[in-house]
């Protein structure tokens, strides 16, 4: 039995280590996904020699599926032969990592639907990168491939490629592929905007697609298959290429030209509009190259115009024999329009008709949108990892916000990221120790864990979290005492703390440790420690008065008049029946209340073992004393009661009399009327306003007199 539970754990293990391996990029930096494949499967494909593997280490939401038999065509690449599909979720990602922060990536997906799920149905969906949207792919072809190409800065050492279903139709993946470029690659992407594919022509080029490895980044370079007027060019030799894009020399080796100087070389494109970018903008790269050796009277010079503007005057190609020269924009797109048409035209002083050698045309997409802080991600990704959380979990935490996940609340700022404020995992099913990962989400304000199967301690380290002001522990099976850290942050009014229904869990600090069987109770009364020698008198003179009031009370118990009975009285949810009751002349405060009448416990004047008092004002300015009781007291809620009961009743000129109290959820207080000549304890050490010491006359007077109030 114990060799086949390693075993088992041994090959889990090997399993793991063979995903990480399968996730991590090749020698070039490159990820080759195909999107369905089996787990134990991966190939090298048969037009780039580059390895795919499969995408289980990526993602995991979604289902495997083979492309229907009569779609498997024999011109077919084998990573169309399967797809994933997403039919649960409003969003599901892959998430690649081991890449190099703040570098370029050409990020591209493609789709072939093949009838995949037998349903001859064609849906629409988004595509997002991180939190920015891509586009929109819009499958109209069942053995048709739809691709999208991004070119984006990658912010962090990972980034996520996302399916967001927009109720069009089920989401679908082919296959994912990501590449890295140099840094000063593309200048037109930064951090603030990203470009989107619309085409890549190879002039000259009839009928092959090039690719990796004669481009080294592995861009799709189509061939124009369309029918022209235009002439084609070639040569056999090298042509040097820019290092702002590193266009293949294979592409460079070919172009069109127009037949004579009187004609254009033209071609136009529609926008493609979406619902998330209605008006797309738009930027173009031309690539050009003379192939041609000119003589010493020949001129090969023209403009470039876009819709009848002029956008570049007199390219003269005389001097770049077989090198490039290519005409972009950096910083400023193209004019919004309906239709872009693009004209190169001869010049008068040409003897030479245009050229062109390829081209590519980009949308510009903002990618502003920043996510979520990368601490929180950390930390709920952790989260979400060791409790197998089955919500829809998925992409970004806090982006964009209408996808923000399940039982999370983000904060949003301008130029910030997003922080995670809230985290509500409330009856979600979880069980084992509270993560010590809660306590690095340094944003979150509230924190509900309740009503699930926690067991174990409550994490001290809780109470570090400089934002939080609610947690909720209640309805689990947590044990020990609660940390002290935060009990100092419910004593000073910075936390509300919720634990209730924690059958082990202990909330007076240090005496849970009380054997089992034994109870303590311990009656306080709202007078500081006297010296020693003062209290040891007084317990013999209570003990006294105690001995003679039982013998002349006998068994008559006599219930005080003007008491309402105080039964079921909460405390942190449960029903506790108490066996006293208070004077309804005694106010009862709420501990908003409280913080209200001790301008929220700003001045403290003293402090014991039930907790610290605060000085205060009611609002007809009657100064109090508010005794608030501390979490780590060993005083429990039958002792304050008790109190309470007592205090209600005292009206003597040794002790001071309860204005009212407090039991507001786990707050406990008692107000009681001001002290003006200070404690007695300051006046026994002759630290009181009068700054003289008490006599051991007045000493035992006040002894005697307060055995008398407390039992007369």
């Amino acid at each position: 039995m114990r060799a086949t539970a390693w075993l088992s754990i041994f090959c889990f293990a090997a399993a793991v280590g063979v995903l990480q391996v399968r996730a991590q990029p090749d020698n070039n930096g490159f990820v080759s996904i195909d999107c369905g494949l089996p787990e134990t499967a991966s190939y090298v494909d048969t037009e780039t020699n580059l390895p795919y593997v499969p995408d289980a280490a990526f993602t995991d939401t979604g289902s495997n599926h083979n492309i229907s038999a009569e779609y498997m065509l024999p011109r077919l690449y084998k990573r169309f032969y399967n797809v994933r599909s997403f039919p649960d979720g409003a969003r599901n990602c892959y998430t690649i990592r081991s890449l190099v922060a703040g570098l370029k990536y050409l990020i591209r997906a493609s789709f072939y639907h093949g009838n995949y799920d037998r349903l001859d149905r064609l849906p629409i969906f988004d595509l997002y990168i991180g939190v920015n949207f891509v586009g929109m792919v819009n499958v109209s072809n069942p053995d048709g491939v739809e691709t999208l190409e991004a070119i984006v800065l990658v912010p962090d050492e990972f980034v996520q490629v996302c399916l967001v279903n927009t109720g069009s139709g089920t989401p679908f993946i082919s296959n994912l592929e990501l590449r890295p470029l140099k840094r000063k690659l593309y200048p037109q992407v930064n951090a603030t905007q990203g470009l989107v594919l619309y085409a890549r022509r190879n002039f000259g080029e009839t009928t092959d697609t090039i690719r990796y490895p004669d481009d080294p980044h592995d861009r799709i370079w189509r061939a124009w298959t369309r029918p022209t007027i235009w002439d084609p060019l070639s040569v056999t030799t090298t042509v040097t290429t820019s290092d702002i894009f590193e266009e293949p020399s294979r592409v460079m080796r070919t172009a069109i030209t127009s037949r004579n100087t009187s004609e254009n070389i033209e071609f136009s494109w529609d926008p493609e509009p979406d619902p998330q970018n209605p008006m797309p903008r738009y930027t173009a790269n031309m690539y050009f190259a003379e192939l041609q050796l000119l003589s010493g009277n020949a001129v090969r010079q023209f403009d470039i115009n876009l819709n009848g503007d002029r956008r570049y005057s007199g390219l003269d190609l005389k001097h770049n024999y077989l090198h490039y020269s290519v005409i972009y924009n950096d910083k400023n797109p193209y004019p919004v329009s309906t239709h872009y048409k693009v004209s190169i035209s001869a010049t008068a002083n040409s003897t030479l008709p245009p050229i062109i050698n390829a081209l590519e045309i980009f949308s510009i997409i903002p990618t502003t949108n920043a996510g979520t802080d990368s601490a929180d991600v950390s930390a709920i990704t952790t989260v979400k990892t060791a409790y197998r959380i089955q919500k829809n979990w998925v992409g970004d935490p806090c982006g964009p916000k209408a996808l923000a996940w399940d039982g999370l609340i983000c904060s949003y700022a301008i130029s910030t990221s997003p922080r995670i404020a809230s985290v509500n995992l409330s009856f979600s099913g979880l069980s084992g120790d509270i993560s010590s990962s809660f306590a690095n989400l340094k944003a979150v304000k509230t924190l509900d864990l309740s009503h699930n199967n926690f067991t174990g301690s409550i994490p001290n380290a809780l109470s570090q979290l400089p934002s939080l002001t609610s947690l909720d522990l209640s309805n689990n099976q947590l044990s020990g005492s609660i940390p002290p850290g935060l009990l100092e942050r419910v004593q000073d009014g910075s936390l509300n703390l919720r634990y209730e229904n924690n059958p082990n869990l202990c909330s007076n600090g240090d005496s849970c440790q009380t054997g089992k069987g034994k109870s303590k109770l311990a009656v306080y009364i709202s007078i500081p420690v006297v010296l020693l020698s003062v209290i040891g008198l007084l317990a013999a003179l209570v003990f006294c008065l105690l001995r003679r009031k039982k013998q002349g009370l006998g068994n008559t118990i006599v219930k005080p008049q003007n008491e309402t009975p105080m039964s079921h009285v909460p405390l942190g949810g449960r029903n506790i029946r108490a066996q006293t009751s208070l004077q309804l002349e005694n106010r009862r405060f709420t501990f908003n209340e409280l913080k209200d009448i001790t301008n929220n416990f700003q001045r403290m004047v003293g402090e014991g073992g039930f907790g610290k008092v605060y000085d205060g004002f009611l609002e007809d300015g009657t100064q109090v004393a508010v005794k608030l009781r501390s979490q780590s007291s060993n005083q429990g809620v039958k002792e304050f009661l008790a109190e309470a009961q007592i205090l209600a009743r005292i009206h003597h000129n040794n002790l001071v009399s309860m204005v009212g109290y407090c039991k507001d959820g786990q707050y406990m207080a008692l107000v009681y009327e001001y002290m003006q000549e200070g404690t007695l304890q300051e006046q026994i050490a002759g630290n009181g306003r009068t700054g003289r010491c008490l006599t051991w006359r007045q000493r035992l007077r006040i002894a005697l007199e307060s055995a008398q109030g407390l039992y007369s």
